[in-house]
């Protein structure tokens, strides 16, 4: 069996002076897999989030790198995982050129050689944002002068420019209209089928879920209601609060002659 790249292990969170905002969560992360942490507002993802980008520590529990607690361990655990935020709009620094945001990575964790580091990180960036589907000449701009769905575009390149062993997106389509986020589904579809990226997804549209990702962990309350195969528990929910989840998808009418 594949040893997790991530494992959260009975992980208990509460905020200064507050109750328990999770409870007692457990889940493993599979390398070359995609995870989806899904639920309504409050349920606590992206608490989980922070606490897997060892942004926030457990008030009892353990998040492992590898099998190992991450306290102590926070730049491999950066050098492995990257994060994609919500919104593209306020994630990249409005002053910085697209090389320089893209770059950051690659910076602050010195992966760039002594001599001849621009130029390494011109290459690295320009293969970043061909990886996205952005032209190299993107890099000579600014974030302003781009879409929304661009920017989403620009955010990724900086989370792969590193060559990360995962992705943690904390609900990155959400912001984008439709048109958009089918385009970005397919992108990452793509980045995980050619790099062998694991993704963490957090996301309340369950279609993407089921697109993207093969293990669900659903929460409610900070705590997990049901957890497994995607299509096992999307398909065929044991309990109520993802029964509900599942009717809440918006249907699309099938004509005659369109069939889905």
């Amino acid at each position: 069996m594949t040893a997790p790249l991530l494992s959260v292990r009975d992980v208990r969170y509460a905020y200064r002076c507050g109750p328990d905002v999770l409870h007692d969560v457990s889940f493993d992360v599979t390398p070359g897999r995609g995870l989806a942490l899904v639920g309504g507002s409050g349920a606590g993802k992206t608490t989980l989030a922070r606490l897997m980008l060892g942004l926030l520590r457990p008030t009892a529990g353990q998040v492992l790198l590898d099998g190992e607690p991450l306290p102590g361990r926070e730049r491999a655990l950066r050098r492995a995982v990257q994060p994609v935020f919500q919104d593209p709009y306020s994630s990249l620094d409005p002053r910085q050129r697209v090389d320089a945001i893209v770059a950051e990575p690659l910076r602050s964790l010195g992966l760039l050689p002594r001599r001849d580091r621009r130029a390494e990180a011109r290459r690295r960036v320009a293969g970043a944002l061909r990886a996205v589907g952005l032209p190299e000449e993107a890099a000579r701009r600014y974030p302003h002068e781009f879409s929304g769905g661009q920017r989403q575009r620009i955010a990724l390149a900086r989370a792969i420019v590193c060559g990360p062993r995962a992705l943690l997106a904390d609900e990155p389509l959400s912001a984008l209209d439709l048109a958009t986020r089918v385009r970005l589904v397919d992108l990452l579809a793509e980045l995980r089928h050619t790099g062998g990226l694991t993704l963490v997804l957090i996301s309340h549209d369950l279609t993407v879920v089921a697109e993207l990702c093969e293990q669900v962990v659903v929460l409610e309350g900070g705590r997990t209601v049901e957890q497994g195969d995607t299509r096992a528990v999307l398909g065929a929910p044991r309990h109520a609060y993802t029964r509900r989840l599942v009717e809440s998808v918006p249907r699309l009418t099938q004509g005659p002659s369109q069939p889905l």
